[in-house]
């Protein structure tokens, strides 16, 4: 009464379709990570190639003001000046380097995968 051929057949259709969905899901979730992964990657490399050029322009810059400076207070106490500055930055780095770094960061990255 309850085993008919049309209840087997509807059944067999139902699982075969649960199995195809499942499919689907693993194949989107694939899909998804290499999206977010592509993201991640080009973020990454977009912020090495805008750093090092960063460091480029910060090396000729300090090197111009050094010898800018040089003619009124000597080489020594010009290239002192630039170092001296940087030894500043750095540690103004440091100590807020959760607030300038860590947190932008950590948002970026979050809105990257989360989208």
């Amino acid at each position: 009464m309850f085993s008919s051929d049309k209840n087997i057949e509807t059944i067999s259709q139902l699982f075969r379709l649960v199995k195809h969905s499942i499919g689907l899901q693993g194949e989107y979730l694939k899909l998804d990570v290499m999206d977010k992964t592509v993201r991640v990657v080009t973020a990454l490399l977009l912020f090495i190639v805008l750093a090092l050029v960063v460091v480029a322009i910060a090396f000729f810059l300090s090197l111009s003001v050094a010898l800018a400076l040089a003619h009124s207070i000597g080489y020594p106490a010009a290239f002192g000046v630039v170092g001296a500055f940087y030894v500043i930055v750095f540690i103004l780095f440091v100590s807020f380097r959760k607030t300038w770094i860590e947190r932008p960061l950590i948002r970026f990255i979050t809105s990257l995968l989360m989208e």
